[in-house]
């Protein structure tokens, strides 16, 4: 009977540090997206654009913001926090999640700063801030998530 207790209760403990990483992600991308309209935390929050590389809005002084910046982070935190619940949908979070922002790395390096294309805003703080983002919430996902259940006989 006691065998049968700790065998049951493993899952639930090996599933508890993916959910955390994912739980932690999600409550950062929600206080960025919040602090990214806090004057003093953010600087020329007057000169705030809604999107485009005009905004003058700046997180920290370092990282160019926007309304639309923000929004996606909030919408990105509502989701990590969402997602945590379960193993799966948390390792499904900081993989995906990763992933999506090692792209937007690859889209900050091609796009031209000073473009129309250049709509969330981003720079160059932006884009390393987005590697190593998008590589630490891959590495989460795969390290903590652990491996997936392959059928039997595979």
């Amino acid at each position: 009977m006691t065998a049968s207790r700790h065998s049951s209760s493993r899952p639930a403990r090996s599933a508890r540090p993916v959910r955390l990483a994912a739980g932690l992600v999600g409550l950062v991308f929600l206080v960025v997206a919040v602090l990214g309209f806090v004057p003093g935390v953010t600087t020329g929050v007057d000169d705030m654009a809604f999107a485009g590389h005009e905004s003058g809005a700046e997180l920290f002084g370092v990282f160019q913001v926007s309304v639309l910046h923000n929004v996606v982070h909030l919408l990105f935190g509502v989701a990590g926090v969402v997602l945590s619940r379960t193993a799966a949908t948390a390792r499904a979070f900081l993989v995906g999640g990763g992933l999506v922002y090692l792209v937007l790395w690859l889209y900050g390096l091609l796009v031209d700063l000073d473009g129309d294309a250049n709509f969330v805003p981003f720079d160059t703080a932006d884009n390393w801030l987005h590697l190593g983002l998008g590589a630490a919430m891959v590495l989460l996902g795969f390290v903590l998530g652990g491996r997936r259940s392959r059928p039997a006989g595979r």
